[in-house]
């Protein structure tokens, strides 16, 4: 499951991109917002979103989308074991390093900074990257360790 929420920066996109992943056969649950809102607060729309993820075990997914992705991940990462990233440029090493190294289960992107042809791209590399535990698993156990604190 892919679970997907933005605020209003992000809206038009959030919709594209869960049509897209529709369309490759993929199941997505939209979080909302369902309507345009230039006052909404993207922690009150991110948050339950990122909860369902870490609920959903470990194949559950979040795509989550702002002006800047920024503020999106902060507020993810508040949610018991989330590892979000940003994503906001079009370099896409760093989607891959996010799956290999963090085993990032939430991909917030900058709305206002990547194209849809260019998201279309990073989203199929993102999800089709797996991780690739060894040392790297190690360093999420730590993150799970700290999390308990």
């Amino acid at each position: 499951m892919i679970y997907i929420a933005t605020d209003h920066a992000g809206f038009e996109l959030k919709n594209q991109i869960a049509e897209y992943l529709k369309s490759k056969g993929l199941e997505v649950e939209d979080c909302g917002p369902f309507s345009y809102d230039k006052d909404d607060d993207y922690p009150d729309l991110i948050y339950p979103c990122a909860a369902k993820v870490a609920g959903g075990g470990p194949e559950a997914k979040g795509i989550i989308l702002g002006m800047s992705g920024q503020g999106e991940a902060i507020v993810a990462n508040k949610a018991k074991g989330i590892r979000a990233v940003v994503y906001n440029c079009e370099n896409l090493e760093i989607i891959k390093l996010s799956r290999q190294h963090n085993d990032a289960n939430v991909l917030s992107l900058g709305a206002k900074f990547v194209s849809m042809g260019h998201l279309k791209t990073a989203i199929d590399l993102w999800l089709a990257t797996p991780f690739e535990g060894g040392r790297h698993q190690r360093r999420i156990g730590k993150i799970a360790k700290i999390e308990q604190k």
